[in-house]
């Protein structure tokens, strides 16, 4: 990418993060329900800093036939029969959702979405089964590729435990607000934020030119193949 495209095009090879958490009915994305469904857009400064943007959230009425396990209730404390919800189908609470992570991929000149999770997997695997029986043709999301919190918190933290790796990145976290989508998702977003931030100033970022990174494994082993 040319040196004149904004900095959050450059940072991520052209893909803008978007954090996503889901509460779910199940592990199962094709059969369980999607319950609950949040998205936070992340933006960049003027100094090349991310920070969490704006918030998008959802309850969400479970699709017809959808199974729900009452163990996934009893965990995250939804009562899908609650009016007090506020539950809206799937197919809106999608196009609330992905209307604005559109609007943002463009603002920031790059080439689609990356969803950020913490187990990203299954968050990932959620919108991607509601997009498709929603007949969402213009999903700004890419279809496979994701970063994962979980995988940054163990390499920069030592931590892979949402509330835990927080708690090392000075991220204030309530055991009572957890496994609330918009919830996580917020704090999901603020250690995204924290880690990429501390990369960069640990000058991680921009990367040094290949001649002056530090001899990998291989260059040490060589090609050959010891066969004894």
């Amino acid at each position: 990418m040319s040196d004149d495209q904004p900095r959050m095009a450059r940072r991520f090879r052209g893909f803008l993060p978007v954090v996503v958490d889901v509460e779910t009915g199940g592990f199962n994305s094709r059969t369980d329900a999607l319950l609950e469904i949040a998205a936070v857009l992340i933006d960049m400064d003027d100094q090349g800093r991310l920070r969490p943007g704006a918030r998008l959230h959802h309850h969400v009425e479970p699709f017809e036939g959808a199974n729900i396990e009452q163990a996934a209730l009893d965990f995250t404390g939804i009562d899908p029969a609650n009016p007090l919800r506020g539950a809206v189908p799937e197919e809106r609470a999608l196009t609330d959702i992905l209307r604005p992570v559109r609007r943002a991929v463009r603002d920031y000149d790059c080439s689609r979405a990356i969803l950020v999770g913490h187990n990203a997997f299954f968050d990932h695997g959620f919108v991607k089964e509601a997009v498709a029986r929603a007949e969402i043709k213009r999903d700004p999301f890419h279809p496979f590729s994701c970063f994962d919190t979980v995988s940054l918190a163990g390499l920069g933290l030592g931590q892979t435990v949402l509330a835990r790796a927080c708690e090392m990145a000075g991220i204030p976290f309530d055991q009572q607000e957890a496994h609330s989508a918009l919830y996580d998702a917020t704090r999901t977003a603020e250690l995204f934020c924290t880690i990429v931030n501390h990369w960069r100033d640990l000058d991680g970022w921009p990367p040094p030119p290949p001649s002056d990174m530090p001899p990998t494994l291989a260059a040490d082993t060589g090609d050959e193949i010891d066969t004894d």
